[in-house]
């Protein structure tokens, strides 16, 4: 159950709308949802995706309502840089502008259509609208990413994520630097009151936490950081949020503040640029690492180096 008060941002607005916002759905899927009996407010079954919702509703979704997603379909003209595989699992290194799975807006032409044309037997395996994954990474973000290619797999990864043993570590570059060299945000994180399109740093969000530490300063073409970020959970946009919530927004990130004329970048300045995890079927150790791609590194080499 997706559970959510609904924000000022959506005052007003349509029933459908909203369930559309909250569950990641298309419009037509939200109404079919409503129409279903799926959709609460304040606690009574909701009559119509017409109706107007009111700020402080108290919204109930059951996704098992939601209309079957048409399975996403094998696409083999999608390239996908494998850097890892063997029967179980695979680890991939992402491009960046590519999205993860099919979602709203995003039928066709995912990670996912290119995975089931490598390893059709993945259509099998955990949910199937979006079959092997068991994390993500942002359209934007490049980087490593590990899905699974057998059930026991998927299971084994899911819990590992769970208990917080799958090691994720990214390199950002953030405008300023950090007055602490390193740190922690422990910072719970839930949909942004004012934007519900947006996370942020919300009183009864989910709890939410990032270790970063300072790899580098520049002073120019303005004080910014290199930094590499550890995550202890995976929410949403989890460093993005984290860091701009520090007042060190990711540099290239419009949807945080990042996005600034005295340096201009092709999208947010995030790499997932490490990724280790016992296996979850013989134990064995995986580990695998990702040099910075070449926009990341042209952007990094327009910053001046602190003495």
């Amino acid at each position: 159950m997706i559970a959510e008060v609904v924000p000022a941002a959506l005052d007003g607005e349509r029933l459908d709308r909203v369930v559309s916002i909250v569950a990641d759905v298309s419009r037509s899927a939200a109404a079919a949802l409503v129409a279903a009996g799926g959709v609460r407010l304040d606690g009574a079954v909701a009559p119509a995706g017409k109706v107007r919702v009111r700020e402080g509703q108290a919204l109930e979704v059951d996704p098992v309502l939601l209309p079957a997603p048409e399975r996403p379909s094998a696409d083999a003209s999608l390239s996908l840089d494998v850097v890892h595989e063997d029967a179980d699992v695979v680890v991939v290194d992402k491009r960046a502008g590519v999205v993860v799975h099919p979602g709203a807006g995003h039928a066709t032409g995912t990670l996912v259509h290119a995975l089931l044309a490598r390893y059709p037997e993945m259509a099998e395996v955990g949910d199937p609208s979006r079959p092997g994954i068991v994390h993500r990474l942002d359209a934007g973000t490049t980087g490593l990413l590990v899905a699974a290619r057998t059930p026991r797999a998927y299971a084994g990864l899911v819990a590992a994520l769970a208990r917080h043993e799958v090691e994720r570590e990214y390199v950002a570059l953030v405008w300023g630097v950090p007055a602490a060299a390193s740190g922690v945000v422990d910072a719970p994180i839930g949909r942004d009151q004012r934007d519900p399109t947006r996370m942020a740093v919300v009183v009864g969000g989910r709890a939410s936490r990032t270790h970063y530490r300072v790899e580098q300063a520049f002073d120019a073409p303005a004080p910014t950081a290199r930094l590499a970020c550890r995550l202890e959970t995976g929410r949403t946009h989890q460093i993005r949020v984290h860091l701009a919530s520090l007042g060190h927004p990711v540099v290239g990130d419009a949807t945080y503040g990042g996005a600034r004329v005295r340096l201009r970048a092709p999208r947010p300045m995030l790499h997932a640029r490490r990724l280790a995890f016992l296996h979850p079927v013989d134990g064995s150790p995986v580990e695998r690492e990702s040099p910075i791609p070449a926009d990341m590194a042209e952007v990094l080499a327009r910053c001046g180096a602190r003495d």
